[in-house]
């Protein structure tokens, strides 16, 4: 804990003027207006329509003029209260706008308003949306230095926070020095664990959290079965739904949970669980006929995949980015070039999806598969964005299926760039100029990988 000591000290100093770590051109310009403002004295709005008026922004525009209202009529001089900052910096970041929610709790601190135990969480939030580890810290010593830090909201802020940053022995520590844990706290940490990729020690936590007496709610669930599906355990799948079964409750929708039990059956590879848990549900979304779509998809099962998405559409589901990857997985394990091309059209300019690089991989692992190597480079190189090695990889391992050398070399070029300590390219280029029985090229490309070091490790073997 002394490094959290050492913020709250460090967060003393700057409160008074400046934040390390943190860019403050938008701020410094809003300050400016904050402080020309106080020349004039105007009528003071009414705080309850103002407050009305933050909540009910619909998106960001409407924020920031009534924002600039705010700062012209010196509202927060008449009003200096904590509730007016929590109320802007919520919806800031409601509308996934958390630098300028950030931006806010600064002006907050400069005019000496005091945070309660609604701030932080909020800062918090902010801080976990933009990733902004340093701000985090600091807001952890306030909290120190105000005693909100047992909070349960804070603490659970605290601990999620950490974990987006990848700092788990952080949001471990603010959870072990818990001295009230509640609920929230646990959802954080296993949710925090399970988003960070830790999932054998999320489940751990939610054993833990189950011998201590709590009772797991949808929260809850919806990690540890995420977690269970990164591990594809499927006895304690089993078990899981169980938990889920308890979880339930009349007040709240179960909808999250239920599709997050879908998706886990899915990566355990029981689609016929999956599409059962699927049947029974009374309410379902986009996200419920995705993760079926992706499921069969994933597992080869390219015809139901495809069957799901055109029930979806007839049903007025309207399909997302994630929906079309899935569907064009498909098209990949069914071999259906004309197809994947139609849908991948469809996404384009009948929903109006932008094509993101999951999208374009599928594509070219598609054309590649089916010897359009052509096309396939066509669409690697009209892609708005660079290619990763994922995709180069695809079309290396169809370069060496039909020998295609100077596809090959072109791929390679681009893979030896990217990871040029990697000898799948070299071996896969060799398995090419063997295949056309160019030997001195073959015996070239060993020379460069003893003259480099490279261990013969396979690599880019595409099913």
């Amino acid at each position: 804990m002394k490094s959290f000591h050492k913020s709250a000290i460090t967060f003393s100093k700057i409160q008074s003027c400046k934040f390390h770590h943190f860019k403050f051109s938008d701020h410094r310009k809003f300050s400016g207006q904050f402080s020309a403002s106080q020349s004039h004295r105007t009528i003071p709005l009414d705080p309850k329509e103002i407050a009305l008026q933050v909540s009910n922004c619909a998106n960001l525009n409407q924020l920031r003029q009534l924002f600039a209202r705010v700062i012209r009529t010196h509202f927060l001089q008449f009003y200096p209260d904590s509730f007016h900052y929590n109320n802007i910096s919520r919806i800031y970041t409601r509308l996934n706008s958390p630098t300028e929610a950030l931006h806010v709790y600064i002006a907050m601190c400069r005019a000496g308003v005091p945070p309660d135990n609604f701030t932080l969480p909020i800062v918090l939030k902010a801080a976990g949306q933009n990733l902004n580890r340093i701000f985090a810290e600091q807001v952890h010593g306030v909290s120190i230095k105000y005693g909100l830090e047992n909070d349960m909201y804070c603490e659970s802020g605290l601990i999620s926070v950490y974990s987006k940053a990848g700092l788990f022995d952080s949001a471990r520590k603010v959870f072990v020095n818990s001295t009230d844990r509640k609920l929230g706290s646990w959802n954080a940490i296993i949710g925090g664990l399970s988003q960070g990729g830790r999932s054998k020690e999320a489940i751990y936590m939610f054993q833990s959290m189950m011998r201590d007496g709590f009772r797991p709610d949808d929260v809850t669930m919806v990690s540890v079965t995420s977690a269970c599906g990164s591990l594809g355990d499927f006895n304690l799948a089993l078990q899981l739904h169980k938990c889920v079964f308890q979880a339930k409750s009349p007040e709240r929708s179960d909808l999250l949970m239920m599709n997050s039990v879908i998706d886990m059956y899915g990566k355990c590879g029981r689609m016929d669980l999956a599409c059962k848990s699927f049947v029974a549900m009374e309410d379902k979304n986009v996200s419920s006929w995705t993760s079926m779509i992706v499921g069969y998809a994933t597992h080869g099962h390219f015809k139901n995949a495809l069957e799901f998405f055109r029930e979806m559409v007839e049903s007025g589901v309207r399909p997302n980015h994630v929906t079309f990857v899935g569907v064009l997985t498909a098209c990949v394990h069914g071999g259906m070039v004309q197809e994947g091309r139609y849908y991948f059209e469809t996404m384009r300019i009948g929903y109006g999806i932008k094509p993101v690089l999951p999208h374009y991989g599928c594509m070219v692992d598609l054309l590649g598969r089916a010897g359009l190597m052509e096309e396939a480079k066509v669409m690697v190189e009209e892609m708005p964005m660079r290619a990763n090695v994922v995709i180069w990889g695809c079309l290396m391992g169809a370069c060496e299926k039909y020998g295609d050398v100077k596809t090959g070399e072109w791929v390679a070029k681009h893979l030896i760039e990217m990871e040029p300590e990697n000898d799948g390219v070299y071996v896969a280029l060799s398995n090419i100029y063997a295949s056309h029985g160019l030997w001195e090229e073959v015996e070239r490309l060993r020379g460069v990988m003893k003259e480099n070091k490279l261990a013969k490790i396979p690599a880019y073997s595409l099913p």
